[in-house]
Formats: structure tokens, C-alpha cells, sequence
């Protein structure tokens, strides 16, 4: 079934001391092109998440956002600088000793002195992000792509609706079109027998001209190939494969075909039938702007 380029998905996790938000969102676009909105810290998701996503997306302008937040504490080790410590333990009982103080030290004691301690920002392995990054955006894309076919479903059904009427309507002009034929040789044999009056008419060659006539008007041809191109379209709108760029073709034929018809028709009721015809294509057209 056809999908719709526009879309939604959005997901949210805490794991692994992490909080990750991923959210995708597109509009229509005759391409596949990407925008993305990462951390600078985590620039790197970029290029990743472009491959990633084109793995589901064919069309579309799409833009994907990434915000990671570390929970407090969990991007940090705290390293004990055993030389500083040791300094100052040295220093301390010297003084003890140096001026006859007890020796009353504790761990307490050393760890309220400066540079015993140091916080180390832990390095982010871009492998395990990535990892979690990607499962994250692995249900955004699954809730963005079901977004697209639900809309999908409704543009199927309103084309469907269209491409019916249209076909009523080729069947229309197929039943009046030798009407056409018929009223051309009575308003021929009329004006010749107006101007000649009593006088022999020539059967023959008001036959021969109503036959270059609806050599003319013959619109066989255009509503064979208008069918064929029906038929065609109902096929690709129920096709899983992208096939945008493939309908927007085929609306440039019914509107070639519906033209032609025009031109030939000679016909007030077939015009009128044309003219709700090619209003029905540009609906149809405006619909499939938003197809993948």
C-alpha cells in the first residue's frame, strides 16, 4: 500500500545511566534528503543515522533529533592520587613527630586536603553509543513509517474513489462519441440540401466526408490507452514500493489522453465530461505530491 511523505515517530529511553531521546519527522520532497540535530559532543550520530534511516525512508525531507543526557554522576570516575596523599601523610607525621603531637591521622583527614582526589570525565565508547542510539531510533522509525501508511491508507482510498469516477466517465464519452459521428451527417446532408434544394444530392460524397470526419473525432484510441493507464495506477497504488515519481508520470498521460480527447471532441457533452475529467487529474495530482 502507498505511503504518505509525511510523518512522525518519536521514542524515549532510560538505560545504562543514559536518558535518549529520538525523534523523526519529514515533509514532502521530490528526494531523500536528511537534517539532523545531534549534540556537539556526539556529532558523530550524524552520518550514522542518515544511512540508518534511508534504510526505511525513500522520500521525504527528514529531519532527526538526538538528545542524550547523562545521569548525574555515571559519566565520571574519581581517581585517588596516591603520591599527593602520601606526601601529605609523610608531611603530617613529621610534623607530629617534629613537634611531639600525637599521631592521630585518619582517612578522614587526608580526604578534606586538596588534590587528594580527581573527577575524570569518563570517554564515551561511540560504539556503545551508537548501539543505543540506534535501538532508540529503531522504534521512532517504526512509529514515523506506520504514521506514513496510516496516511497512506486514506489517500488510497480517496484516489481510488477518483479513479472510479474517471473511468465512469471514459465510459460516458465512449457511449456518446458516435453520436458525435451521426449528428455531423445530418447537419452536412441538411446544409447541402439547403443550398441545393430539389437537386440531386450526392450520397457518396457526403459519405466520404462524414468519414474524414469521424476520422477526425475518433477518440478510440485515447480512452484504450486511458484505461490501460487506469489500470496501471490502481496496480502501482497498491504496490509496497515507492512509487511517487512512477503515478506522477502516469497523471502527465491521463491528462495527455483527456486533452487530446478534448481537442477532437467537437461535442458540447463530451467537453463538459473533459473538463470534470481533467478537474479529477489535478486532484489526483495533488495527492500524489505527497506519495513516497
Amino acid at each position: 500500500m502507498i505511503k504518505s511523505m509525511t510523518g512522525f515517530g518519536r521514542e524515549h529511553i532510560v538505560a545504562n545511566g543514559r536518558e535518549i531521546i529520538v525523534e523523526i519527522r519529514s515533509v514532502n520532497h521530490r528526494y531523500y534528503e536528511f537534517t539532523s540535530r545531534t549534540p556537539r559532543a556526539y556529532g558523530y550520530l550524524d552520518e550514522k543515522l542518515k544511512g540508518f534511516l534511508k534504510s526505511g525512508i525513500s522520500r521525504g525531507k527528514v529531519e532527526a533529533s538526538v538528545s542524550i543526557y547523562n545521569q548525574e554522576g555515571t559519566d565520571a570516575e574519581i581517581e585517588l592520587n596516591k603520591a599527593v596523599a602520601k606526601g601529605y601523610l609523610d608531611a603530617l607525621r613529621g610534623a607530629a613527630d617534629e613537634l611531639d603531637l600525637d599521631d592521630d591521622i585518619t582517612l578522614s583527614h587526608i580526604m578534606k586536603l586538596p588534590d587528594v582526589f580527581t573527577v575524570v570525565k569518563k570517554t564515551d565508547d561511540e560504539e556503545v553509543i551508537w548501539n543505543e542510539v540506534k535501538d532508540v531510533a529503531q522504534v521512532a522509525l517504526d512509529r514515523f513509517v506506520q504514521m506514513r501508511e496510516t496516511e497512506g491508507v486514506k489517500m488510497y482510498d480517496d484516489i481510488s474513489g477518483r479513479l472510479d469516477y474517471i473511468e465512469e466517465t471514459v465510459g460516458k464519452i465512449e457511449d456518446q462519441s458516435p453520436s458525435v459521428t451521426e449528428s455531423y451527417r445530418e447537419r452536412l446532408y441538411a446544409k447541402i440540401k439547403e443550398t441545393l434544394g430539389d437537386k440531386d444530392i450526392d450520397e457518396q460524397r457526403i459519405l466520404t466526408e462524414v468519414a474524414i470526419f469521424a476520422d477526425k473525432v475518433a477518440i478510440d484510441e485515447e480512452t484504450v490507452r486511458l484505461r490501460s493507464h487506469i489500470s496501471q495506477f490502481r496496480g502501482l497504488i497498491k504496490s509496497d514500493e515507492p512509487v511517487g515519481r512512477k503515478l506522477d508520470f502516469l497523471v502527465q498521460e491521463l491528462n495527455r489522453e483527456v486533452n487530446t480527447i478534448g481537442s477532437k471532441a467537437n461535442d458540447l457533452t463530451i467537453t463538459k465530461m473533459v473538463v470534470d475529467l481533467k478537474a479529477e487529474i489535478e486532484k489526483i495530482r495533488e495527492q500524489i505530491q505527497n506519495i513516497e
